[in-house]
């Protein structure tokens, strides 16, 4: 019962990532200066096939966190999770010119869910035999 405690932390962790990077797109959006640059450059295939990989990946995690056997588990969401962090401070720090108090607290949140989630991976019990 431990375990599927853990991995429902995980997959919850995962949806939430999805959900926070929804509403940080919408939010973005909105903005006057977002859809001026907008009309201004075209994205390629190549990117939105990268955006849409912030939302599916986090979802398929979350589907895997509750599936994969805890071994694989485990090192999946710790990689992935590092991974995330990492884009997310790189989006967070690069991106955002200036931020808004929005995408502060959104993409900020997505830093913190996503080193939550490497942290939980990190820390799984181990298997008692």
């Amino acid at each position: 019962m431990e375990i599927l405690r853990w991995k429902t932390r995980i997959a919850v962790l995962w949806v939430f990532m999805a959900v926070a990077m929804s509403a940080h797109a919408v939010l973005s959006f909105m903005g006057r200066e977002a859809v001026e640059q907008m009309w201004e450059t075209e994205m390629g295939q190549g990117m939105m096939l990268f955006m849409a990989l912030f939302w599916l990946v986090p979802l398929v995690m979350a589907v895997l966190s509750l599936t994969l056997k805890d071994s694989a588990n485990r090192w999946a969401n710790f990689i992935l999770g590092i991974v995330f962090t990492i884009l997310n401070i790189v989006h967070f720090t690069e991106h955002l010119s200036p931020p808004s108090a929005c995408q502060i607290l959104i993409v900020g949140s997505t830093i913190v869910v996503t080193g939550l989630i490497a942290w939980f991976a990190w820390r799984w019990p181990k298997q008692q035999t």
